[in-house]
């Protein structure tokens, strides 16, 4: 009897897990739709295209997940800072993707800079490669979070990746955002999407400091892997 009750519970907390999860893709897509074409007047490729290589492989992920690893989608959709710079961190981040998105739509609807469609498919590929370095990452690192925490049984990670920098999420994000703008096929928002190395580079300063203090092994990591983002510059 106390077996079927855990089996039970087990089943009803991966039910709310995929139902905490489909509520948050379903209001990210919704989202995304109001700032992507609301500013461009109409649905053009560009946008669609983003949407299809942003969401299906986060449709895809949330089902291994769920199925593989449910703690680390758990993580991955807690979105709670507790640190005073990362709140911060993401509330300009989130500043700066509105206002992104928004010159995206509207150099559509303008016309101000047009660009070919084979611009918005190659950063569509790029992109993509920068997907599969995140599922990379999150396939190594089982502890992997929105949010700056420590785990009670972390571990430090020096394997794959992490044994080139010690911050290969924040590299593949990089590569991902930057991708956006050109994507949307706007030149001119790319310098607002520029911001966002910067914000990384403030986040993964203020993250070091709680992993020195709070997770043992890596200071010595932090010795052996030099770099934090990108290798042999930084």
């Amino acid at each position: 009897m106390e077996e079927k009750r855990m089996i039970f519970d087990e089943g009803t907390e991966l039910l709310d897990l995929a139902f905490s999860a489909e509520l948050k893709v379903l209001a990210g897509f919704a989202v995304l739709c109001c700032l992507i074409f609301l500013p461009a007047g109409d649905v053009y490729f560009g946008g669609v295209l983003f949407l299809c290589v942003l969401f299906i492989p986060i449709l895809i992920a949330g089902i291994v997940l769920l199925i593989k690893d449910p703690a680390l989608l758990k993580r991955r959709i807690d979105g709670k800072e507790k640190e005073k710079t990362q709140r911060g961190v993401v509330a300009l981040s989130g500043l700066m993707f509105l206002g992104g998105f928004l010159l995206c739509g509207f150099d559509h609807r303008f016309s101000w800079l047009p660009m070919p469609g084979w611009v918005s498919i190659t950063a569509a590929v790029i992109f993509l490669v920068g997907y599969g370095m995140y599922a990379e990452v999150m396939r190594e690192n089982t502890y992997l979070s929105r949010t700056i925490k420590v785990e009670e049984d972390q571990k430090v990670i020096d394997t794959g990746m992490y044994g080139i920098v010690r911050h290969p999420m924040y590299l593949a994000t990089v590569i991902m955002f930057l991708m956006i703008p050109l994507i949307l096929g706007s030149l001119i928002a790319l310098p607002v999407f520029l911001i966002y190395p910067l914000l990384m580079a403030v986040r993964i300063g203020n993250e070091e400091k709680v992993l020195c203090r709070e997770l043992r092994g890596y200071r010595a990591y932090k010795k052996k892997v030099k770099y934090r983002m990108i290798p042999f510059v930084w």
